[in-house]
């Protein structure tokens, strides 16, 4: 006898027992415990767990999540034939470690049940078309490269360029709205968890959200079950519960990093850029888990992050994500240093079901912004030679500067889709020869499209609102 009664429980209730033979770090070989399969869950003596992920017929090799040592001759037993997590309704709200296990101070949380972390994804025939747009709050994106719900969209970008930043803006976006955020940070630095749990408490998102830590100091294993974990809570409550899922993985790149580690620990073979051979499966499985029920009609949305190393978008991850995705945002340098915020590369960045989020206005408007950037960017380069220009190049100066302030905004600014569609449609439209406010038109967007609920609202909003940013500018 043990200890530990549950795993007493375990032994005496017939389940399949083992004992370790060997431990090099994370990794146990343990005799015995057959029939086993690979990523069932084990229970040590002492309390702690670990997953099978390879069945030899002399040994099995199991991956500890636990920090304590185990020693040679340590009992273990099978506690589920899969790996499985804890979920339920009331982890809303919590930051939890990949355990489960309540790491804001807020008291224990009850769970409902559990559910497969290494889950198959819905087949074909349970699914059904997108056709709703997830606003974001952020203008470049709503009007230019929208997000669908139930869509799976990367987030590309190199360090320091804003992939946090933006997907922090997002989710903040979703506060006192009925989507619920599952935010999983793998492998982070405890200033880095801080500043966001920081942002989601000061704009109330937090009462939406479910954070799933692992930070830099846990172990490979948490930080490689991490995604996991975290899908598998959210699609508890798309499935069981009925609810609007959108989960952001920051980031992959951790991810594959942690996975390589594990692999070659393992005496893996490695295969393009050392990552292990199932890399590309690896992220495949995880993303394809995203879509929309048809049995119930809610959306289960994706949200990667990846790190670009110095722009280089054709390297190993950044290809294999955007293989998988249905479209990417990309986070450029130069973008950023130009002082545009979020730095969206629109010219590369696509969204490959954004059609069916736009009435015809907005696909109509994003065509003009489109060409009135391509446009700018040509006029801008001509500019520097500080020769006469032509009045084509004029135009495409002065609107492609007013639609850049327009879109260059903070996280702490969120803007509705009607308002988005309104500024856009008023810099678009409206006579070069009495110049816009931008900053003003700013303020007022918001306010103004909120009463909208006709035709006739919009365009009596929009000529007041072309006044007064004209006005506004003349004082």
């Amino acid at each position: 006898m043990s200890d530990n009664k549950h795993f007493d429980h375990l032994v005496a209730s017939g389940r399949p027992i083992g004992e370790v033979v060997a431990v090099t770090d994370f990794l146990v070989k343990v005799h015995g415990m057959q029939p086993v399969n690979t990523r069932s869950l084990i229970m040590f003596e002492d309390g702690s767990k670990g997953y099978v992920t390879e069945v030899r017929e002399t040994y099995t090799t199991v991956l500890h999540l636990g920090n304590s040592k185990l020693s040679v001759g340590t009992k273990a037993v099978i506690q589920h034939d899969e790996l499985v997590t804890k979920v339920g309704r009331d982890f809303i709200g919590r930051v939890i470690n990949v355990f489960g296990e309540p790491l804001d101070g807020k008291g224990p949380i009850a769970a409902d049940g559990i559910w497969p972390v290494f889950n198959d994804a819905p087949p074909l025939y349970e699914r059904e078309g997108l056709s709703e747009l997830l606003p974001t709050g952020v203008i470049v994106i709503d009007s230019m490269l929208p997000l669908i719900k139930g869509q799976r969209l990367a987030i590309l970008g190199d360090s320091k360029s804003g992939k946090t930043s933006l997907a922090a803006q997002i989710a903040t976006n979703q506060s006192g709205g009925e989507e619920v955020i599952v935010y999983v940070l793998i492998a982070k630095r405890k200033t880095d968890i801080t500043n966001l749990l920081a942002k989601l408490e000061q704009t109330k998102a937090m009462d939406n959200c479910v954070v799933v830590v692992s930070t830099i100091f846990d172990s490979l294993i948490s930080s490689y079950l991490a995604p996991y974990i975290g899908c598998a809570i959210g699609e508890y409550l798309w499935q069981k519960c009925d609810l609007d899922v959108c989960v952001i993985y920051d980031d992959l790149t951790n991810h594959a990093h942690v996975y390589r580690e594990v692999a070659l620990l393992s005496r893996s073979s490695p295969g393009r850029d050392s990552y292990p051979g199932d890399m590309f499966y690896a992220h495949s499985s995880l993303l394809e888990r995203a879509g929309k029920l048809k049995r119930n009609h809610k959306t289960f949305t994706a949200l990667p992050l990846v790190l670009v190393d110095s722009g280089d978008i054709a390297a190993y991850l950044p290809t294999n994500i955007m293989s998988i995705t249905d479209g990417q945002w990309i986070l450029d340098m130069k973008v950023f240093k130009d002082t545009m915020r979020p730095a969206v590369n629109v010219g590369l960045s696509v969204s490959r079901v954004s059609g069916v989020g736009h009435t015809q206005l907005q696909k109509s408007l994003t065509g003009e912004a489109q060409k009135l950037l391509a446009d700018y960017d040509e006029a801008k380069e001509f500019s520097h030679f500080g020769s006469e220009l032509a009045l084509e190049t004029q135009s495409a100066l002065s609107r492609g500067k007013m639609l850049f302030q327009l879109m260059n905004q903070p996280i702490s600014e969120h803007y509705s889709v009607m308002a988005q569609t309104l500024a856009m449609d008023i810099i678009l439209h409206s006579p070069l020869d009495k110049p816009l406010d931008i900053a003003k038109l700013k303020t007022l967007i918001n306010q103004k499209a909120e009463p909208i609920k006709s035709d006739d609202d919009y365009e009596k909003a929009k000529a007041e609102l072309q006044s007064l940013s004209m006005v506004e500018l003349k004082k």
